[in-house]
């Protein structure tokens, strides 16, 4: 049972590596892409580079609450530590929902609707 604790902690830890990489990543590429238009003088690139970001942000958020969920669940289910984990994906989830709100201008759950009010 212990190996099988260290394996997941690994895989959390690893999980939450990623997670890490992808804000990492995403927010070089964003800055490459934002240099490129800026010398081709491409428009509103401001804009466009936010939601770049916010798009690594919010995946890389993703993978770092599985990682913590996988952490806390299997290597360590006190009601300590589920109570810290509870309030740590409240957080991100609002972060999240606010990020998804910035980039789209709309919520999650509200799909667009291309045929509404034509009969």
């Amino acid at each position: 049972m212990e190996n099988f604790r260290q394996i997941m902690d690994i895989i959390g830890t690893s999980v939450d590596g990623v997670g890490v990489l992808i804000v990492v990543g995403g927010a070089l590429s964003a800055t490459v892409r934002l240099a490129v238009r800026r010398v081709q003088r491409a428009g509103n690139y401001y804009v466009t580079y936010r939601q770049d970001v916010g798009r690594a942000i919010l995946l890389g958020l993703e993978f770092l609450i599985a990682g913590d969920i996988i952490r806390t669940v299997v290597v360590a289910p006190t009601m300590q530590n589920v109570a810290v984990l509870g309030l740590i994906v409240l957080i991100r989830t609002f972060l999240s929902l606010s990020l998804q709100l910035e980039i789209e201008g709309k919520l999650p759950w509200h799909c667009d609707m291309p045929n509404a009010g034509q009969d």
